[in-house]
Parts: structure tokens; C-alpha cells; sequence
């Protein structure tokens, strides 16, 4: 992947046209997509299905880096755990949080001014609060049945 060429402005382009490694580049990196969601089905019929994010991150976040300890074998290690390309991507917009790149892309919508791929840093992007660094709690000390305790209203979709 790191022989790819990266091109001038590539987040420009439309999704399907980046390469892996430009796909790659466009996350920011806050680590918001590994919060544990919650989703009510409404069986009713009378409205969609309501979500809530809470702040509770996968075990292998390493929160500080907001990156994945185990990122080439996450699927393995947590079956559910979404890889995110062109595939899954339109099935997986609605509860992508709002300030994602690839749902921004997806919408034909800019990066947002503190996206460090515009700012050249991360700085901006943590100012703001959009990453989740000092913001979350592991998995692995919370109990399942105790999410809705950790229910957040930080983060859109």
C-alpha cells in the first residue's frame, strides 16, 4: 500500500476514484467510529430505528493515539467491527458520525476546516473536541448490560 501514489488534493475526488492508500489518508483519525453504539429497533413500524452513541470504545483503542492496537487483524478480533470501503459505505452512512470524512465525501460535502489534511496537523481536530482522547472509557470495564449509563450527546450521526 505504501508504493500508491498519493495525489495533490485527492479528498477532492470523488470516493471510488482514491486509491487504498488515499482511502487510507482521508480518515482523521478521532476515533469516533469505535464508540459502542446502541440501536433501538423500532419494531412499531412508526418511525426508523433510534441510535446513541455512548463512550465506550473497543478494547483495542489505544485511546492517547486514537488508533487501533490490532488495525490489520480487527475483524478477526472483533467480528463486528466494521471495515469501512465503497462496499459498506452507503449501508453504513446513517449511523457514520456527522464529522466523518467519508460520509462528508459520500454527501459531496468539504472537509471540515480543522481536518488535518487540510491544517497539515491534528492539533485543530482536538481543540475542537472531535477526537475521543480523554473522552471515553474501555469496554473491558463495562458491562454490557450497563451501556445505556454511558449514553453521550457529543457525537451525531
Amino acid at each position: 500500500m505504501t508504493d500508491q501514489p498519493v495525489r495533490d488534493r485527492f479528498w477532492e475526488l470523488p470516493l471510488a476514484d482514491l486509491n487504498r492508500r488515499e482511502w487510507e489518508l482521508l480518515c482523521d483519525g478521532c476515533a469516533r467510529c469505535c464508540l459502542k453504539k446502541l440501536q433501538d429497533d423500532d419494531t412499531s413500524g412508526k418511525g426508523a430505528p433510534s441510535l446513541a452513541y455512548t463512550r465506550v470504545v473497543c478494547r483495542y483503542l489505544d485511546q492517547q493515539k486514537c488508533s487501533c492496537q490490532a488495525y490489520g487483524r480487527r475483524n478477526e478480533l472483533v467480528p463486528d467491527c466494521l471495515v469501512l470501503d465503497m462496499s459498506v459505505l452507503q449501508a453504513s452512512v446513517d449511523w457514520i458520525p456527522d464529522t466523518c470524512a467519508y460520509k462528508l465525501r459520500y454527501q459531496n460535502r468539504p472537509l471540515p476546516d480543522w481536518h488535518p489534511l487540510l491544517t497539515g496537523s491534528r492539533e485543530q481536530m482536538q481543540t475542537q473536541g472531535i477526537a475521543v482522547t480523554g473522552r471515553v472509557i474501555s469496554e473491558e470495564y463495562v458491562h454490557d448490560d450497563g451501556l445505556e449509563e454511558h449514553v453521550i450527546r457529543w457525537v451525531r450521526a
